[in-house]
């Protein structure tokens, strides 16, 4: 099952030659926004998807119980390199985080939980752990959906954009893409 997935993540990514915008919405030549790194906003005003994951005690959980403050949800699994070298960077975005924002990383793993809470004790990352171990919305969010992916919501749980690749979460980029939504760091 895995190796179907990574396959097609493999080939969306190949596939895709839809033009990346830049952070100011201008459409950027492939060679300059490289293969794996792109902001969409072709999902905007969708609603998270009528999908449960499971909470930080293993219980299934929708997304209501995140309404009401702007969202940066993150698919990320412990194999993933690029989702590996964002993950720091997501924990301080959540660390300086004003009450404003909330960032929920949802692991794809289909591995248990005890080895999710191994792997992020070994990289000395304190992040809650939201799992996705069927990859159901993966699935959900389309074909398009290849990790990581992060996706920020509105308060009222609707699509502002997704971010394909990864993304350093504490850079002016960042903090740009975020106050789309009225969602910013707190200045530290």
């Amino acid at each position: 099952m895995r190796l179907i997935v990574i396959c097609a993540a493999v080939l969306a990514l190949a596939a895709c030659h839809k033009p990346a915008e830049d952070p100011d919405g201008r459409e950027m030549p492939a060679a300059e926004a490289g293969l794996h790194k792109s902001v969409d906003r072709s999902h905007r005003g969708e609603a998270f998807p009528k999908i449960s994951f499971l909470d930080e005690e293993d219980k299934p959980m929708g997304y209501g119980p995140l309404l009401g403050t702007p969202t940066l949800v993150n698919l990320w699994a412990t194999w993933c390199a690029p989702c590996v070298k964002e993950l720091p960077t997501l924990q301080a975005l959540q660390k300086q985080a004003s009450t404003n924002l909330y960032v929920a990383t949802i692991n794809q793993d289909t591995a248990p939980r005890a080895s999710v809470e191994a792997f992020l004790a070994d990289h000395k990352l304190d992040l809650p752990i939201y799992r996705d171990p069927k990859m159901a919305l993966s699935a959900a969010l389309g074909p398009d959906t290849v990790l990581p992916t992060s996706i920020l919501y509105d308060a009222n749980g609707k699509e502002v954009w997704r971010y394909v690749g990864d993304l350093d979460w504490t850079s002016p980029e960042a903090a740009k893409l975020l106050a789309e939504a009225g969602a910013a760091p707190a200045k530290g």
